[in-house]
């Protein structure tokens, strides 16, 4: 049997390093390759029992109802857990296809491994879940294990800033009660004696971290979903996905075809993995991942190396899962084999191993737990795996067609559902994709491409993608180029993020770092800036924002928002939409303009933006449909637009209100100009009175700039004085040109997104997805104001508010400061009188108070309603990297907490 220095070696004698070809060819379970034909998996009893070649010529398992509530297509994990939950939450009429056997095709190869700390804290409480599942109530329901082995989780720190990763996410574990130890080199080898320990920096150990048996666990799903009534049914491949359009127009799921009949039903949830894409296609769903090749190898026996945790070692790319006296390793390398071709007669096969690709993980692994140098190498596992463009999940309902669940794309990840619609998060949504990206071939190639290479990266939170860029910029891009423009990536759009005086800083072609034969690029400016803020220190461009922040609040500052979503909403039924979509009373007149939420059916804050009030108009523009009615203009955040855009138009549909949503997002630029100056400047481009009496806050005009016709609407993001110019694409670069000739005498400076982020926090604005989410309430986030109780229209979520309103709020945003210079950027811990409360949602320093500041939702540990007297009475503080700070509360904005600066007076 071949060792893993013996197969080393071998790679390196016998074939020079290359790269691999995108794809190479399916190879059945038993073929030989590397150094040894032997292939296998822990789960042998599941490989097994599907080696039954005959099982599909017998047909399905049992026989297909004639309907169905759910359909879920595909038996491997996500089905599984699916079908469990759907069946919890008394979903009667469930059923389960599977192609094959259950756990075929990538599940039954999966490694299971499950790790509860991860840098985001929607993936913390849900993997939470997930561990209670398999830990304990799955085998309280069925009496069956599930296989689940606690050994724990080990995080290995070769770097300052690695360890600094593992700290964050050691405080973000106390609000989830995840226990977890940040350890010495020393104590990491008391704790793993087989592990070299000489060049770490630490480790982050999680005693409750363990894996899972993909098979055990699935046959524990499958059994307590259908003791209550759900159906499985194997051997039962789908052909196609029948759909109706109703008579307003919305197309709908309306059965399910097979090979063996036909299963009409509503809904359907495509779990189907790898495979996903081609169930879409049968439906005209777009579902935008990728299949490619992950491959581990299996060691012969260790001695010493029972019960030690499992390991991962993200500085080497590469992990260490315990399988009984052996160690199966694995990992994620720059230059993945894609599966081009994608078999739907896969089930239970394997590829054949690449070792010119895997060769790196075995340095790392022998780098790490030298003993692997001498140990055999008793099996190889290379099998397909799904990836997605942003190493997210795809679950929640397509935008194309109603009815169409997805519930696929894990990224090689345990699968963290709870539940399968009233939990699916906005992160995670297919909304959260633009229309035109979710089909774009070399988009989700490349995007996957660099979320697989950078799996194990550390994730730094001004880190901005390489890949599929400049794929939607705006009539500004050049110019703002050209002016030092250091561009962030969001929706596919390129945004300002900030200015670099030092020069120009384009994003180049995606090199794939060097993989596939594409050569690296070399001295690229934008790169190596990035490379700059890689840090959980201050960053190096700290002071370039800090000129652009002050200068917005002592002179004046353009922002370029033109990535932003613009909607039209007309039509007959228009205010009875608004009146339902909108959270606040925006039936106002023609003219004005309103801050509002939109909600779901639990009260939940789907989205913010601004709507105005249209007159009535005959001759259609870019600045102003058709309308013979009421009509409103919508301005909402760009990351967030197709997620707007996707809940506004399923919301017309199910109310059935006869009215238009008209996308004018690439037609309209925006330009923002804010501070002291704002109205001097502008007054000298618009051809309009700016006095507060002619044009006060909260209303829009169309008026002309520089003699192009725009819609003014005076509104702030920063907490100034200032105008909005909504304008024809082809009048953007003209206006801009004016603005900054007639700003020069003023101070006018050119200011980005990272800017905005310092000084709206610095004002208490929200931010939609960061301190307002989909499960945050209004009242919670303190936006009561956006919220029209007081009268008696019916609104969309008002019940779920109402009922929050009278049991009494159980969490509330709370602003923080701290006086200490330290920088934070969410996921801090919150302490109120030596008990964590909550964690810190959205951080940033604010220049102008020269303090950090901290936005996060609090709860009573108690279980309590968070009264006023409870948020006054606390003494609290910010848990950083295991440090805490102290930090004083806010109910209001510590900057300007009286609006003064939007009104003008300074």
């Amino acid at each position: 049997m071949a060792s893993l220095s013996r197969a080393l070696r071998g790679v390196a004698a016998t074939r020079p390093r290359q790269s691999p070809a995108p794809g190479r060819g399916l190879r059945p379970l038993a073929s030989g390759a590397g150094p040894t034909s032997e292939k296998s998996v822990p789960y042998q009893r599941t490989l097994k029992e599907a080696q039954d070649a005959s099982a599909a010529a017998r047909g399905p398992s049992r026989p297909l109802p004639s309907t169905a509530s759910v359909v879920v297509i595909g038996g491997g994990s996500l089905g599984c857990q699916t079908l469990y939950h759907l069946a919890k939450l008394g979903v009667s009429g469930a059923v389960l296809l599977e192609r094959e056997r259950l756990t075929s095709g990538t599940t039954w190869h999966t490694a299971g491994l499950l790790w509860q700390l991860r840098p985001s804290d929607v993936e913390v409480e849900l993997l939470a879940h997930t561990r209670r599942v398999v830990s304990r109530d799955l085998e309280e329901e069925t009496g069956l294990h599930t296989g689940w082995i606690q050994n724990g989780g080990l995080f290995i720190a070769s770097s300052r800033q690695r360890l600094d990763e593992y700290k964050r996410l050691m405080s973000l574990g106390k609000v989830y009660g995840i226990e977890s130890h940040v350890l010495s080199p020393g104590e990491t080898k008391a704790l793993y004696p087989l592990m070299n320990v000489e060049d770490l920096y630490g480790t982050l150990y999680v005693p409750h971290d363990g894996t899972m048996d993909p098979a055990g666990t699935c046959t524990s799903l499958v059994r307590a979903a259908t003791a209550q009534g759900a159906q499985v049914i194997e051997n039962c491949p789908v052909t196609g996905i029948r759909v109706r359009t109703d008579d307003f127009g919305v197309r709908r799921v309306a059965a399910v075809e097979t090979e063996f009949g036909c299963i009409r039903t509503p809904c359907v949830v495509n779990c189907a993995g790898v495979w996903a894409g081609a169930v879409g296609r049968m439906a005209g769903v777009k579902v935008p991942l990728v299949a490619m090749h992950h491959a581990y190898v299996v060691t012969e026996r260790i001695e010493g190396i029972q019960n030690m945790p499992n390991v991962r070692d993200h500085d080497a790319s590469v992990y260490l899962r315990l399988q009984g006296d052996a160690l199966s390793v694995g990992g994620y390398e720059t230059n993945p084999i894609f599966w081009e071709e994608v078999s739907d007669k896969f089930a239970f096969g394997l590829f054949d191993l690449d070792w010119d690709v895997f060769t790196q993980h075995i340095e790392g692994a022998i780098n790490r737990v030298p003993v692997l140098e001498k140990t055999g190498i008793k099996s190889t596992v290379c099998g397909p795996e799904s990836f997605t463009p942003d190493h997210k999940p795809l679950m929640g309902e397509a935008p194309e067609l109603r009815g169409f669940f997805l519930g696929c794309g894990f990224n090689s990840a345990v699968d963290p559902r709870r539940r399968p619609a009233e939990d699916v998060r906005p992160e995670w949504s297919p909304r959260r994709f633009h229309h035109s990206l979710t089909g774009h071939g070399r988009w989700i190639r490349e995007r996957s491409h660099e979320a697989y290479a950078k799996n194990y990266s550390v994730v730094f939170p001004h880190d901005e993608p390489l890949a599929g860029r400049n794929m939607r910029t705006d009539p500004l891009h050049e110019e703002l180029l050209a002016r030092g423009c250091v561009f962030q990536e969001r929706h596919g759009w390129e945004r300002p993020g900030w200015f670099n005086a030092q020069g120009t800083a384009p994003v180049l072609p995606y090199d794939y770092y060097g993989a596939y034969g594409h050569r690296a690029h070399e001295d690229y400016t934008y790169g190596r800036l990035l490379g700059q803020e890689y840090t959980f220190s201050f960053p190096p461009h700290h002071d370039v924002i800090k000129k652009e922040c002050l200068a917005c609040r002592g002179a004046a500052a353009v922002f370029n928002m033109s990535y932003f979503g613009k909607f039209y909403l007309v039509g007959p039924d228009a205010r009875k939409a608004a009146d339902w979509l909108f959270s606040a009373d925006v039936s106002r007149p023609p003219g004005s303009t309103v801050y509002t939420c939109m909600l779901n059916h639990r009260g939940g804050t789907e989205g913010d933006l601004t709507v105005s009030r249209l007159a009535p108009g005959s001759q259609a523009s870019p600045l102003a449909p058709a309308s013979e009615g009421d009509g409103y203009y919508l301005a909402v955040g760009g990351a967030a637009a197709q997620h707007s855009w996707s809940h506004i138009s399923a919301a017309l549909q199910d109310r059935r209100f006869r009215c238009q949503l008209i996308d004018s997002s690439e037609d309209l630029g925006l330009l923002s100009v804010q501070g002291p100056a704002s109205r001097a400047i502008l007054q000298e481009v618009l051809e309009a009175d700016l006095s507060d009496e002619a044009f006060p806050f909260s209303t829009h005009k169309l008026v002309r700039a520089a003699g192009h016709l725009v819609r003014a609407v005076r509104l702030s993001f920063v907490g100034e004085l200032g105008w909005e110019l909504h304008t024809p694409r082809p009048s953007c670069l003209p206006v801009y040109q004016a603005l900054m000739t007639v700003g020069a005498k003023h101070g006018l400076v050119n200011a980005g997104y990272r800017a905005i982020d310092s000084l709206s926090i610095e004002k208490g604005y929200r931010h939609w997805h960061a301190d307002l989410r989909a499960d945050d309430s209004p009242l919670e986030a303190g936006l009561a104001f956006t919220c029209k109780l007081k009268s008696s229209i019916p609104f969309l979520g008002r019940e779920a508010l109402e009922k929050q309103q009278a049991e009494g709020l159980r969490r509330r945003l709370l602003g923080f400061t701290v006086d200490e210079k330290v920088p934070m950027f969410g996921l801090e811990a919150i302490w109120r009188n030596g008990q964590v409360v909550g964690h810190v949602r959205r951080a940033d320093f604010g220049f102008t108070i020269n303090k950090t500041l901290a936005y996060g939702y609090i709860r009573d540990p108690s279980g309590g309603p968070v009264s006023l007297d409870f948020v006054k009475s606390g003494d609290y503080a910010l848990e950083r990297m295991g440090v805490t700070y102290a930090a004083q509360a806010h109910l209001k904005s510590p900057f300007d907490p009286d609006n003064k600066r939007v009104k003008g007076i300074y």
